[in-house]
């Protein structure tokens, strides 16, 4: 029942990080779309940061 438990809780953690990870995309193409810059800066600056953020968090926390 436990394992039962553990694998829809894996199913339900991947979909939202699919989901997050669309909805963090098409803002940043509508930021780009709004501000009229070129979507090609939004994905190696503000997609490069906002994909790199919890990786620093995380190894600024653990030092």
């Amino acid at each position: 029942m436990e394992l039962i438990l553990q694998i829809i809780l894996l199913i339900v953690g991947f979909v939202l990080l699919i989901k997050g990870a669309d909805l963090f995309v098409d803002g940043a193409s509508n930021v780009a779309y709004n501000l009229k810059i070129p979507t090609i800066i939004v994905g190696l600056k503000i997609v490069a940061f906002g994909t790199s953020a919890p990786e620093a968090a995380v190894s600024i926390t653990s030092a």
